[in-house]
C-alpha cells in the first residue's frame, strides 16, 4: 500500500484536448491518505483487487501516451470510497468485500461518509467533468469517453474465462466496434457486458457520459494479463489503434440520448421490444 502526506484525490495526465478523447481510470490506485492509516487491514489486502484495479494505472498512462489523449485518474483506493458508484449506492463504502471485512469502514457514521464524499469522491468527479468540458471546448465537438478497468481472474471462488470485456448500457456506438475489433483476435475471449453489466445507475459512465449523450465505453482487462509492465504495454498497444479508429468516426462526436437500462421505463420498453 502507498500512503501520502499531501493527498491529491485525482491525477491528471495532460494530452491534446483537441482530439476529442478523454481517458478515465476510476480504480487506478490503492493509495490512502495518512490520517486513514490502513483502515485496519494487513498490507497484503492492498495487493488484491479489492483495493484497486491491478495494472490499470500503467495501461492508462501508456494509452494516453500512445493516443495523445488526456486522462483523469482517481488518486485513492476504492476501499476508502468507490468513485465508480452513485452516492446512494450501498457499495459506495464497503464494509465487506470478497471475503474481507474492512474494520475502518465499520461502523461508519453519516458524518464520516459525507467527509469522504467531500474530500475524495466529489473532487474526482469534478475533475472528470472539468476535463470533459475542456476537451469539448478545445475540440469543438462532443468528446468520446473511454474508461479503463481490470477484473480479478477469480471472484468468490469462480473462475472468469474472459481475457477482456466491454461494458456498456444502451449507447452501442463505441462498444460494438470495440467488441468486433478485439474479437478479430481468435486467441482472445471477449466479453460483452462481462464480467459485469455496464448499466449501473450513478457510476462514472452513467454520470458523465450516458446522462449527457456522450459516446463512451468501459474496458475490463483481466488482471493477470496486465500485472506487469510488459503486459500493460502490450494491452495499451492493442487498444490504442482501436480507440483511435473509433475516435475518428464523426458519429462518435455527436450528442445522442440513448437512455439507460437502469431506468425502469426504458428497461420495460426494451424487454417488450425483444419479445
Amino acid at each position: 500500500m502507498t500512503r501520502s502526506t499531501v493527498f491529491a484525490p485525482f491525477d491528471l495526465i495532460e494530452g491534446d484536448r483537441s482530439k476529442g478523447l478523454v481517458l478515465v481510470a476510476d480504480h487506478a490506485r490503492r493509495t490512502l491518505p495518512q490520517d486513514y492509516g490502513d483502515l485496519g487491514l494487513p498490507a497484503a489486502e492492498f495487493g488484491r483487487h479489492i483495493a484497486y484495479d491491478i495494472g490499470v494505472e500503467a495501461v492508462t498512462r501508456e494509452l494516453a501516451a500512445l493516443t495523445g489523449a488526456p486522462a483523469v485518474l482517481a488518486g485513492f483506493s476504492r476501499l476508502l470510497i468507490d468513485p465508480n458508484r452513485g452516492e446512494d449506492d450501498p457499495t459506495l463504502i464497503r464494509q465487506l468485500y470478497d471475503g474481507t471485512v474492512v474494520p475502518g469502514n465499520y461502523p461508519l457514521a453519516e458524518e464520516e461518509r459525507e467527509r469522504r464524499l467531500e474530500r475524495f469522491y466529489r473532487p474526482y468527479h469534478d475533475a472528470v467533468a472539468a476535463m470533459i468540458a475542456s476537451v469539448a471546448e478545445a475540440s469543438g465537438r462532443a468528446p468520446f469517453v473511454f474508461s479503463v478497468h481490470s477484473f480479478t481472474p477469480v471472484m468468490q471462488g469462480r473462475a472468469r474465462p474472459w481475457h477482456v470485456g466491454i461494458l456498456w448500457d444502451m449507447d452501442d456506438r463505441a462498444p460494438r466496434a470495440l467488441i468486433e475489433a478485439l474479437a478479430a483476435d481468435k486467441d482472445l475471449i471477449v466479453g460483452d457486458n462481462e464480467p459485469y453489466d455496464g448499466a449501473l445507475a450513478g457510476d462514472t459512465m452513467s454520470r458523465h457520459a450516458t446522462a449527457n449523450g456522450l459516446a463512451h465505453a468501459l474496458v475490463e482487462i483481466r488482471q493477470d494479463l496486465i500485472a506487469d509492465d510488459a503486459g500493460a504495454l502490450a494491452w495499451a498497444r492493442r487498444l490504442a489503434p482501436i480507440v483511435d479508429a473509433i475516435n475518428r468516426r464523426p458519429d462518435i462526436h455527436e450528442v445522442k440520448m440513448f437512455g439507460s437500462r437502469t431506468d425502469p421505463s426504458v428497461a420495460a420498453e426494451t424487454k417488450e421490444a425483444r419479445r
